[in-house]
């Protein structure tokens, strides 16, 4: 066998050591080094096209020198290309291992984790992830992309597919003085107003419901438009109230609003024309069910970890917050692992693998807020 003209350093092919080994115990005590054996486990493997990061390209001569040297079945080809690497995370193996073996993060799969089973627990649908991937395109040189290139991609596939429901994280109690006692009634609600094949669903209305605790003010600014003492809001398909009163505690936290409501104005239209300045979405106290959320945000606390030098103290303290005692439509029960709805003003939200029927737990996938695109339009715009 002639010797490869490639330039290269004496190759080391084969590793000997007698030691216990993870896998095999001590049945080998050798072992074939990796640029050995790469290309011979392609071609028996019948890979015709081994894909690589740009650290490979030196030792593509040494696997094609093999693979025309050698008795193998096949002749696969390695191609290199340069590392997608995305803001606020890493994605380096020796990094992420130690983020899950120090209990930084809750496993592989864990929602803030840039692995596909990260993604797809975090409600990532698949169809978002390749266009993202088919939109930033392969190169040869390093580059970084904005992380938020990533969650518009998303976003945009969840606001076109995403079924609406209501959800109240932080929930403050209204109460509609003159709604008849014991009465509920079903409003018909939207389930995707950019798609209309999604059709409406029944949603019970009550005198008692849940609304947002931030969707209150006893003392308003000037450009607060929700409920505040005195002033008329719209509830989403349901009817015009207007807040009369608000009840507190001993410690003087608000713990009920007393409301009345304009029995006219019912599907959130008023027959006199008058229109709020503000939309609220609500739950029925009565059918609500309790559930478990969490919040996650970028597992990083700078665009470019470690860059001044230990990379875990740029980990975000709060990229994962658990809220407990939310309501959720009750409709949400039947939602199974891996679909992604959008919670009506809070974000895109999916079941997790810790839910079950009596515990429902949903993670947070995005906020709605979309503050990549809007940088994009305004630089194009500049």
């Amino acid at each position: 066998m002639a010797a490869p003209n490639i330039n290269l350093r004496d190759p080391v092919l084969y590793r000997i050591l007698h030691a216990e080994h993870p896998r095999t115990g001590d049945k080998w005590c050798i072992y074939p080094m990796y640029d050995f054996a790469h290309g011979q486990s392609d071609a028996i493997e019948g890979v015709t096209h081994s894909l690589c990061s740009l650290e490979f390209e030196i030792h593509r001569p040494l696997y094609d020198w093999f693979i025309e040297n050698l008795p193998v079945p096949s002749r696969p080809r390695q191609i290199e290309f340069a590392r997608l690497n995305v803001t606020y995370t890493v994605l380096s193996k020796r990094v992420l291992l130690r983020l899950v073996n120090d209990g930084f993060v809750r496993g592989w799969d864990d929602p803030r984790m840039p692995t596909i089973a990260g993604m797809r627990r975090r409600g990532f649908p698949a169809e978002g992830i390749v266009d993202f991937v088919v939109g930033v395109g392969v190169a040869k040189a390093d580059n970084t992309i904005e992380v938020g290139q990533l969650e518009h991609t998303v976003r945009d596939v969840l606001n076109r597919k995403a079924a609406r429901r209501f959800a109240v994280l932080d929930p403050l109690k209204l109460v509609i003085e003159n709604y008849p006692e014991g009465q509920t009634e079903e409003m018909e609600v939207v389930n995707n107003p950019e798609d209309a094949s999604a059709g409406t669903r029944k949603v019970a209305f009550s005198r008692e419901l849940w609304i947002e605790r931030e969707d209150f003010m006893e003392e308003p600014p000037a450009k607060f438009f929700r409920l505040a003492p005195g002033r008329e809001v719209r509830l989403r398909s349901a009817y015009f109230v207007t807040c009369r009163e608000v009840v507190k505690d001993a410690a003087g936290h608000v713990t009920e609003l007393r409301c009345t409501y304009d029995p006219a104005t019912r599907g959130g239209d008023s027959p006199d024309g008058r229109r709020p300045k503000a939309t609220l979405h609500w739950i029925s106290a009565a059918h609500a069910m309790p559930a478990e959320v969490r919040l996650y945000d970028h597992l990083f606390t700078r665009p470019d970890p470690g860059a001044d030098g230990d990379l875990f103290a740029d980990l975000n303290p709060d990229s994962e917050k658990v809220l407990r005692g939310c309501q959720v439509e009750p409709s949400l029960a039947g939602v199974p692992v891996g679909e992604t709805v959008q919670f009506e003003r809070l974000g895109y939200f999916c079941p997790d693998l810790d839910s079950t029927p009596e515990r429902p737990v949903f993670n947070r996938t995005l906020t709605l807020k979309d503050t990549w695109a809007k940088l994009q339009a305004q630089g194009k715009q500049g």
